[in-house]
């Protein structure tokens, strides 16, 4: 089964983006902080991760940095709204970050990303719903 972590404590995008995956038939966990985190990915090796940059305890590079550290093919995006990363995003691209997107993350680029990544027969084979895609975008 594919899963997909959400990391992002925002409650209220955390919730959007997990309804938005769901409603598409993708597995959804989460985690609210960097520590939290990297401790889910040690335990159910999601196939995507998508992190917020900015995030309590310890931010979404650090915790990228030791997720890619545990796994080298972790496929993790990095969501921030602040444009001042610059060396963060660019190191952490150079260690392996699939990207770097702006926040908020749009519900069309969210799925694109779970469908790339997320290549399981049980996702090729789901019919997303357009009219739900457009009631929560």
């Amino acid at each position: 089964m594919t899963v997909i972590l959400i990391v992002e404590d925002d409650e209220e995008l955390l919730n959007l983006y997990v309804e938005t995956l769901e409603i598409n038939r993708f597995s959804v966990q989460t985690a609210i902080d960097g520590e939290e985190a990297i401790s889910k990915y040690k335990q159910i090796h999601p196939d995507l991760v998508v992190m917020d940059g900015i995030l309590p305890k310890m931010d979404g590079y650090d915790a990228f940095s030791q997720i890619i550290e545990f796994d080298k093919n972790a496929k993790v995006v990095i969501v921030t709204g602040y444009s001042e990363f610059y060396e963060k995003n660019k190191l952490a691209l150079e260690q392996g970050l699939i990207s770097v997107i702006s926040k908020p993350i749009g519900v069309d680029e969210l799925l694109n990303l779970a469908k790339k990544y997320c290549k399981s027969s049980e996702n090729k084979n789901s019919t997303s719903n357009p009219d739900l895609e457009r009631s929560i975008s």
